[in-house]
C-alpha cells in the first residue's frame, strides 16, 4: 500500500513539472550578421486572433498601458556589468550605478530551453515570450509542427489597445518579428515584412528593413507600408512631429549603420536618434482612451556580446536602460495604469564579471579606454591595410592605442594606466590575429574557435581589454543561461518566481486582462 501511494505521488509530482513547463535552458539570437536557419514547412493558416476571445476579462487591476523591455542577448552578467562601469567597482570605492530597471520590486527568473535544443536562438525565444509556445531553432510564431499562434501583442490589438513594435535593430529580424510573424523560417525576410505591414500594428519604430538583396543592402522602398496604410517618417523633424493624430507610423532612424540597426551607442554621433527617442515617439502615437501595448528590444545588446565587446556591451545595455526610463516617466504620470516589464529572451556570449588572470580584482572603467565598437574599429583597420597592404604590426599599433588604449611595453609611456600596458602574452596573441587578418583566416577548427566569425584582430583587441577590465566570455554563441525578469506597475506582482519563458506570454495576457484564444495552438 506504501509503495502504491508513493508511485501516485511520484505520477502527480512528474505530471505537475509537465504542467510547469520545466525543461532547459535559454538559447540565443542571431549573430550580427544574420545567420541562416533550417527552413521548414509553411505555418498552417489559422486564424491568429480570434475576436470574441479576445475581449477583456474584467479585472479593476488590468494596466492601461504596458511596456515589454527585451534586452536581447542580456542577462545578469550584462547589467551588473554596466552597473559598475557606470559606478565604480574600485577597492574602497564599491557602488554600482543607478539602473532603473534593477530597481523594480518584483524579479523573477526564467529558462529557455526551446523544442530542439538547450540553448535557443531569438526566433524560438522570442515566439516563447510573445506565444507562449515552445518551437525549433529559427521557427517564429510558430508551434514545433508550424501551427500559428497568437501573439500577446495581436491579443491585445484584437481587443482594442494600439499597438506598437520598436527595435534598435531591423524590425524583421527575430525577436521583433514574433510578436506580429508567423513563419517556418527567420530568414524570410520578404515575407516577414509582408506580415510586417499587414498586422495594423500603429507603430514600429528604430531600425530598417533587412532584406537579401545581392548586396544584403536595405530596402528604401517603403511601398509596401505605405499600401497598407502607414506614414513613413524617416527624419528627426517628421519622427519628432508624431503624436496621436499621426495614424499608423513607420518611424525609421535617419542615422541607420550597418545592416540597418541604430548605431552601437559608443559610436553614436551628436543628433544621432536613440532607442528611447523611439520609445518616446511611440508613446505619441499610441496614446488613446484603450491604452497600448508596447515591445521594445535593445537588439545590439546582443550583437556586441557576439563579438565578444564588452565596452560596446555596457553602453548598449546602458542605452536600454534609457529607453526603459522613458516608460518608467510615463508610468510616474500614469500611476496604477500602467505595467513595466523587463527581461531577455537569452544570453550571449557567456559574459563573466570575473576573469581568471586578474583573479578577485576588476576594473571596469578601464573599458572607457575603448573609443568604437568592434564593427567600427574593424572597418578603419581594413581601410588602412587596404591602403598599405604591406602595413606592419608596429605600423598598426598607433591606431590600437588610439582606439583601445593599449601599448606595447616599448611604448609604456603612452597608456594612460599601468594596466593598459600588454603583457608578452597579450603582445603574441595580437601579432597572430594580425596575421590571421592579413590572410584573411584559414577557416580550419582552431581559427575558427579562437576568433569566430569575426576579424581576428579586432575580436582579439576586444577580448584583451576586456579580460584586463576583468569580464570574461567563453564563447561567441549563444548560452544556456538564465535571464532575470524585472516589473513593476500594475500586475506586476504575476511577473516574479522562476518559470520557463513560455509561461511569461500566460502572465501578460493574465495581467492585461485578456483571454487567449480556445483554439490556440497549444506547446
Amino acid at each position: 500500500m506504501k509503495h502504491r501511494r508513493l508511485i501516485v505521488i511520484a505520477a502527480l509530482v512528474m505530471a505537475a513539472l509537465a504542467l510547469a513547463g520545466c525543461a532547459p535552458l535559454p538559447k540565443p539570437s542571431v549573430t550580427a550578421e544574420p545567420a541562416a536557419t533550417v527552413s521548414l514547412m509553411p505555418a498552417e493558416t489559422l486564424p491568429l486572433v480570434p475576436s470574441a476571445s479576445a475581449a477583456p476579462v474584467p479585472d479593476a487591476a488590468a494596466p492601461k498601458y504596458v511596456f515589454l523591455f527585451i534586452g536581447d542577448g542580456m542577462s545578469l552578467a550584462q547589467i551588473n556589468a554596466a552597473q559598475y562601469f557606470s559606478g565604480s567597482d574600485r577597492p574602497g570605492d564599491i557602488r554600482p550605478g543607478r539602473i532603473s530597471f534593477a530597481q523594480f520590486p518584483v524579479t523573477g527568473i526564467v529558462s529557455n530551453d526551446n523544442e530542439n535544443s538547450v540553448i535557443p536562438d531569438s526566433a524560438s525565444s522570442g515566439t516563447a515570450i510573445a506565444c507562449g509556445v515552445r518551437t525549433k531553432t529559427g521557427m517564429l510564431g510558430v508551434t514545433a509542427d508550424g501551427k500559428s499562434a497568437p501573439s500577446v501583442a495581436e491579443l491585445a490589438h484584437a481587443a482594442g489597445k494600439k499597438v506598437g513594435i520598436v527595435s534598435s535593430v531591423t524590425l524583421n529580424n527575430a525577436t521583433p518579428a514574433a510578436f506580429y510573424a508567423h513563419t517556418g523560417s527567420r530568414t524570410d525576410y520578404a515575407e516577414i515584412a509582408r506580415q510586417m505591414a499587414d498586422s495594423g500594428f500603429e507603430y514600429f519604430g528604430g531600425g530598417g528593413i533587412y532584406t537579401r538583396s545581392e548586396n544584403d543592402n536595405i530596402s528604401k522602398d517603403y511601398k509596401l507600408f505605405e499600401d497598407a496604410g502607414y506614414a513613413i517618417a524617416d527624419t528627426r523633424a517628421e519622427i519628432e512631429a508624431l503624436g496621436s493624430g499621426s495614424g499608423k507610423v513607420y518611424a525609421v532612424s535617419p542615422g541607420l549603420a550597418k545592416l540597418g540597426a541604430l548605431p552601437f551607442a559608443i559610436d553614436a554621433k551628436e543628433g544621432d536618434m536613440t532607442l528611447a527617442d523611439f520609445v518616446s515617439a511611440g508613446i505619441r502615437v499610441l496614446d488613446n482612451e484603450n491604452g497600448f501595448f508596447m515591445m521594445c528590444e535593445g537588439g545590439k545588446i546582443d550583437w556586441s556580446c557576439h563579438a565578444n565587446d564588452a565596452a560596446t556591451t555596457v553602453r548598449e545595455v546602458l542605452a536600454f536602460a534609457d529607453a526603459v526610463q522613458v516608460a518608467v516617466d510615463f508610468a510616474d504620470a500614469h500611476p496604477g495604469e500602467t505595467l513595466i516589464v523587463v527581461t531577455a529572451d537569452h544570453e550571449t556570449g557567456g559574459m563573466s564579471v570575473g576573469y581568471a588572470a586578474t583573479a578577485y580584482e576588476t576594473d571596469l572603467a578601464l573599458l572607457k579606454h575603448q573609443k568604437v565598437s568592434y564593427s567600427l574599429f574593424k572597418d578603419i583597420a581594413a581601410g588602412m591595410l587596404m591602403d598599405n597592404p604591406e602595413l606592419s604590426l608596429d605600423g598598426m599599433m598607433p591606431l590600437i592605442g588610439q582606439y583601445f588604449g593599449l601599448y606595447p611595453k616599448s611604448a609604456a609611456s603612452k597608456a594612460e594606466s599601468e594596466a593598459l600596458v600588454l603583457s608578452g602574452r597579450e603582445y603574441g596573441l595580437i601579432e597572430d590575429a594580425f596575421a590571421a587578418t592579413k590572410s584573411g583566416g584559414s577557416g580550419d577548427e582552431w581559427t575558427d574557435l579562437l576568433y569566430g566569425s569575426y576579424d581576428p584582430l579586432t575580436v582579439t583587441l576586444t577580448r584583451i581589454l576586456a579580460n584586463k577590465a576583468g569580464v570574461g566570455w567563453t564563447t561567441y554563441a549563444h548560452t544556456g543561461l538564465p535571464v532575470p525578469v524585472y516589473a513593476t506597475g500594475a500586475g506586476a506582482e504575476l511577473m516574479g518566481g522562476s518559470y520557463h519563458n513560455t509561461e511569461l506570454f500566460g502572465r501578460l495576457v493574465q495581467a492585461l486582462g485578456l483571454e487567449a484564444d480556445p483554439q490556440r495552438a497549444a506547446s
